[in-house]
């Protein structure tokens, strides 16, 4: 329920009702508005006399969420939330690219690329330290190692850094190493996982599941703003079809949906929704093009020998020619 006050509303008449709220056994959240405030009512409602709240100062009207997803809905906040992370912004009307290698390897290959995709024009420098993999005999990471080297390639070339978070485990040590936390696809229910996330105020990514859907996607990031973090940013990977062709087949209405019905900012992942490199430049565009608000790109200085993903990672050179790309499209929207 969202309770819309009235824009001469007094900061007394908004304190009245959050008392009659919090007498009903209820949590009220105040959602600030660039014309006027609400109060959101959270909880298990059940039956709620409207009427009683209607009648008091300061109050417009009542409306009922219908969605199942309160936190994420526009029908809850409807301005687009923008998540400044170390002055780069990403939401609203901001376009913002993530990019780097699948699993950071060595110093010599992160630093090549990093320095790389700056120059190319990537504001966010990606890198897997802990890495899940299918198969247990796959390269895993270099762990706590390649969280350092991370931190060295962010004060080396002034570049924000996500990586992943698998284990609740080593929550303490991946938030303080890295500036966006990312939630994969892998454990995108794993909701002890998203309450811990949703403890913290650090940006979180929320990679959607391949086989969720629409809505158990967003109830997913409803976990994480309900725990307190509303600096949620959501990615679309891809989701697995009866296609063969590709790894995954990169969802595209999603990204236009969500922006539709929730003011999280969603980016998406062209490099796990194909899986071929050759597909990762058109798959961008389009993702621009159906209103994306930034892109996680897996680069690679040399994608023949990389440890993991080398088949859906650009070149330096493909992901300059990409960037390019992009800045041109820009141009005409």
């Amino acid at each position: 329920m969202l309770i819309v006050l009235d824009r001469h509303a007094t900061e007394d008449n908004i304190q009245i009702l959050l008392q009659r709220i919090k007498s009903m056994g209820l949590r009220a959240e105040v959602i600030p508005g660039s014309m006027r405030t609400a109060i959101g009512i959270l909880g298990n409602t059940g039956y709620v006399d409207a009427d009683s709240l209607t009648q008091l100062p300061g109050v417009k009207e009542v409306i009922h969420v219908t969605k199942p997803y309160k936190l994420v809905s526009r029908e809850w906040k409807n301005e687009d939330t923008v998540i400044d992370v170390d002055g780069v912004k990403i939401g609203g009307k901001n376009f913002t690219v993530m990019a780097g290698p699948c699993s950071v390897e060595s110093e010599e290959q992160l630093m090549e690329t990093a320095e790389a995709v700056k120059k190319a024009g990537a504001q966010i420098l990606r890198g897997g330290a802990f890495k899940p993999r299918t198969t247990p005999y796959s390269f895993q990471g270099l762990g706590l190692e390649g969280l350092k080297l991370l931190q060295k390639a962010k004060k080396k070339f002034d570049l924000p850094i996500i990586t992943e978070l698998l284990h609740v485990q080593n929550l303490d040590l991946v938030a303080a190493n890295t500036d966006i936390i990312q939630i994969g696809a892998r454990n995108m229910q794993n909701f002890e996982l998203l309450m811990a996330v949703g403890k913290l105020k650090k940006p979180v990514m929320l990679k959607r599941g391949m086989s969720a859907r629409m809505e158990e996607f967003l109830l997913a990031a409803e976990y994480i703003l309900n725990a307190g973090n509303p600096n949620v940013i959501l990615c679309e990977r891809g989701i697995r079809t009866f296609e063969t062709a590709t790894r995954n087949t990169l969802d595209l209405n999603i990204v236009a949906l969500v922006r539709e019905l929730s003011h999280l900012p969603i980016i998406a992942d062209p490099s796990h929704g194909t899986g071929r490199y050759s597909l990762v430049t058109p798959l961008s565009l389009a993702a621009f093009a159906v209103g994306a608000h930034g892109l996680l790109i897996e680069v690679h200085a040399d994608p023949s020998k990389a440890l993991s993903d080398g088949d859906q990672s650009l070149n330096l050179e493909n992901f300059a020619n990409l960037m390019n790309k992009l800045n041109h499209l820009k141009k005409f929207l």
